[in-house]
């Protein structure tokens, strides 16, 4: 939905890291030395915000229960921030700077996020990966080639089911951006918001059955 909004908005694919490391290469052999900068600046911040949020993780701790909120909230705070005053974007190199950064942080931290969370399994930003993951393990099942067929059926179905809801995402971010404009951001942000609330509130029905299953015992 990030991706397919930044695009309408901003004419910038926010997760296209690859993408924009050719465009550095395009920009630098025709000399164009400003636009350099600033794809550069882009694939700096992609780094920075995978960096912040794998640093968030391992000062507070795997374990802990907060683990993954201040990166969440940032995340939500940039999207809402976006969301609010994209009104303003004109077009200019300064102003693309500012917005196309900024989504290319909250996506790195995004993609560090949930590629922690799964063991490095699972990416949301992009899917050259995935495609490539799926077409092995389809040769896989295919050909019998592995003893465990379940384990392999499980990993595509997981592999489809963030393709269609990557192609979904995209989808519904583009309708929005025709209806919406810059209030599409809000979207996003409120899915996180509510990602929060139900990993607090999973956390806590999870407590208090066991304190259930103690009392019963």
């Amino acid at each position: 939905m990030v991706n397919a909004a930044g695009l309408f908005a901003f004419s910038v694919l926010t997760t296209n890291v690859t993408g924009h490391a050719a465009l550095l290469a395009h920009k630098l052999a025709t000399g164009d030395l400003r636009s350099t900068r600033m794809v550069g600046l882009w694939l700096l911040l992609f780094l920075a915000g995978a960096y912040f949020s794998s640093y968030c993780i391992g000062k507070v701790g795997e374990h802990k229960r907060l683990v993954y909120t201040i990166p969440i909230v940032i995340e939500i705070i940039i999207l809402v921030l976006i969301g609010s005053f994209g009104y303003t974007f004109d077009h200019s190199i300064v102003k693309t700077e500012y917005f196309a950064g900024s989504l290319l942080f909250a996506m790195g931290m995004q993609n560090a996020l949930v590629s922690t969370i799964s063991g490095s399994v699972v990416r949301t930003t992009h899917l050259t990966g995935m495609f490539t993951d799926l077409g092995i393990d389809l040769h896989t099942l295919i050909s019998g080639t592995s003893k465990n067929t379940v384990a392999v059926k499980r990993k595509i179905i997981l592999r489809l089911v963030i393709i269609i809801f990557f192609l979904i995402g995209g989808i519904i971010g583009g309708y929005a951006y025709l209806q919406m404009k810059y209030y599409t951001f809000y979207l996003p942000a409120a899915i996180l918001v509510i990602a929060l609330f139900y990993d607090a509130f999973r956390i806590r029905f999870t407590k208090m059955v066991h304190r259930i299953r103690a009392r019963e015992n």
